[in-house]
């Protein structure tokens, strides 16, 4: 039987493809919204989930990739990468620049690019996931792929 997607997981499924990435999308029946319930429902390690986090980085969206074993720490990426601040985006400010929601925020499949990077530390998992747009469907990926997906800059993104 073939699964029936959202449009936003068709999006990302679409751009999965368009980059020659093999279709790992799957439903989680009982979705995901948080990285401890991916984990669970899959039955990886919770740092092998890579959240898709959109904030505002002197205003700009920026898309932070970051194991969910990790909370970003604002004010270090901020000094990291350069910006005066870098804060929360609202969810109105997601929907903008990717035109998901948040809990189904994917890496892929955003209107326009948006400037990303990435934790070092899902190096260390050989298989990540992520959202594919929904709260209910995640891809299966790995590092090397992720960074190429996305063009992510790879950083840390947790207090040292």
């Amino acid at each position: 039987m073939t699964e029936q997607y959202s449009a936003r997981t068709e999006t990302v499924r679409a751009a999965l493809a368009a980059a020659g990435h093999p279709d790992t999308v799957r439903l989680v029946p009982d979705g995901a919204k948080t990285a401890a319930e991916a984990a669970a429902a899959l039955g990886c390690e919770v740092g092998a989930i890579a959240n898709s986090l959109v904030f505002l980085a002197d205003g700009a969206p920026l898309l932070v990739l970051s194991s969910g074993r990790h909370r970003v720490d604002t004010d270090g990426l901020a000094e990291r990468l350069g910006y005066g601040a870098i804060t929360r985006a609202k969810p109105d400010d997601v929907a903008a620049a990717t035109g998901q929601v948040i809990g189904g925020v994917s890496p892929v499949g955003h209107p326009r690019p948006v400037v990303t990077v990435i934790d070092e530390s899902l190096a260390g998992y050989p298989d990540l996931y992520a959202a594919a747009g929904t709260h209910d469907t995640i891809f299966r990926t790995d590092f090397a792929a992720l960074v190429a997906l996305t063009g992510a800059r790879i950083v840390t993104t947790s207090a040292s």
